[in-house]
């Protein structure tokens, strides 16, 4: 069965707790005034999996929905970038968004871990039955947690029980994982094989790569993934506050406040770590979902377990969850959502077809984000969506 939409946006998380950095003289005047009119790129040519395929200049069904992260969800900005191997599409709404443009890709971050953890498997490096214990030994305890209970396979799904260490508001916000480790073991797990996102079993997962093979998850994924598939615009920026060139702006709102939209373009990513770190682009996030599937990345017997949703009852798989849509199609992808930012890829089981869409702030007016994102998944993979009227402002 499908993700519940409300549980994808409020679980599908990685809060920053406010470490984003407010950069002087940015303010409500600095947030361009989207005009509701998406954008279509004009034709290039890209033969290879490292260059865009040929843009289409026709009309798209995503046309007609992408402008209503704008007028409805009042992000200054939104865009897409659909692909099949015999096109691509980049549109836009707003302003403030360009192709190119680097942004922070907040908990597709996980797919990216899981896909490493995979391969060290496939190279007998590590079993998903190995217990945390084997590879962290006496790192969880308390209250409750025991490494000697939990699988890599559990970390994965979110089935560990692990609290959610991105859930303790009142907590400082943690620097390094096992600071951020601490604050979930400070907390009671759920039980075990109950699925809960929880971005704690991530952060292990990176923990687990460091152990097995002396290097960070961010140089095993740098090596294995992002230089392979030639991805010039993914990083991991570790604690380095600003995104590389080019980029746009990000916003955010505080909970509650009802003030003008602050800049948060500039933030410490430390406390997402291997749960939401990541730095791409629309370009990047599609090329990389679509190796991902089509098999270039995992052997058969590694893809058939990232797509393994049973421990789950068809929530998620591992780092990837699937989402049914009206038409009888399951598109397979990740969300992320940070400070700032969020975004969200879909790809068909084949890897053949792709759509990242994006929006420049991570605060959308209630209600907006969930109906608009199915929208343009039904749109862009059963040409079915359908626009609805923008809200009275």
């Amino acid at each position: 069965m499908p993700l519940p939409r409300a549980r994808l946006t409020t679980l599908l998380v990685i809060t920053l707790f406010g470490m984003g950095t407010c950069v002087p003289g940015a303010g409500v005047t600095d947030v361009p005034n989207g005009a509701g009119v998406a954008r279509t790129e004009a034709a290039r040519p890209a033969p290879s999996l490292t260059e865009k395929p040929p843009a289409s200049s026709q009309p798209s069904p995503t046309s007609a929905v992408l402008p209503l992260l704008v007028s409805d969800g009042r992000a200054p900005g939104a865009a897409l970038v659909s692909r099949t191997p015999a096109s691509s599409r980049f549109e836009s709404a707003g302003s403030g968004i360009r192709r190119a443009d680097r942004f922070r890709a907040g908990s597709t971050t996980k797919t990216l871990v899981a896909t490493v953890v995979l391969q060290l498997a496939a190279e007998g490096r590590l079993h998903l039955s190995d217990t945390v214990e084997h590879h962290l030994p006496g790192l969880v305890r308390g209250h409750g947690n025991d490494g000697r209970r939990l699988t890599l396979r559990v970390l994965l799904t979110h089935t560990s029980g692990l609290y959610d260490y991105t859930a303790a508001a009142s907590a400082p916000a943690p620097t390094t994982p096992r600071a951020a480790l601490r604050i979930a073991l400070a907390h009671a797990p759920a039980p075990l094989g109950s699925y809960l996102y929880s971005n704690t079993d991530y952060v292990l997962l990176g923990l687990v790569v460091k152990k097995v093979t002396g290097r960070s998850y961010a140089i095993e994924a740098t090596d294995r993934i992002i230089v392979p598939l030639g991805l010039t615009g993914t990083s991991f920026p570790g604690d380095r506050t600003t995104l590389p060139s080019p980029h746009g702006r990000a916003y955010t709102r505080d909970p509650d406040s009802g003030g003008p939209p602050r800049d948060v373009t500039e933030l410490d990513p430390r406390p997402a770590g291997a749960a939401g770190e990541l730095i791409s682009t629309l370009d990047d996030l599609d090329r990389f979902y679509s190796a991902l599937l089509g098999g270039r990345l995992l052997a058969a017997p590694q893809l058939r377990e990232l797509l393994d949703t049973a421990a789950t009852r068809g929530a998620y798989g591992l780092g990837i969850y699937p989402e049914r849509l009206s038409c009888g199609l399951t598109v397979w992808g990740h969300n992320g959502r940070i400070s700032g930012s969020y975004v969200r890829t879909a790809i068909t089981a084949d890897g053949r077809r792709t759509l990242t869409f994006r929006v420049n702030t991570d605060a959308l007016a209630d209600g907006s984000l969930e109906s608009t994102e199915r929208a343009l998944l039904e749109a862009e993979f059963c040409r079915s969506g359908k626009a609805r009227p923008a809200n009275p402002s």
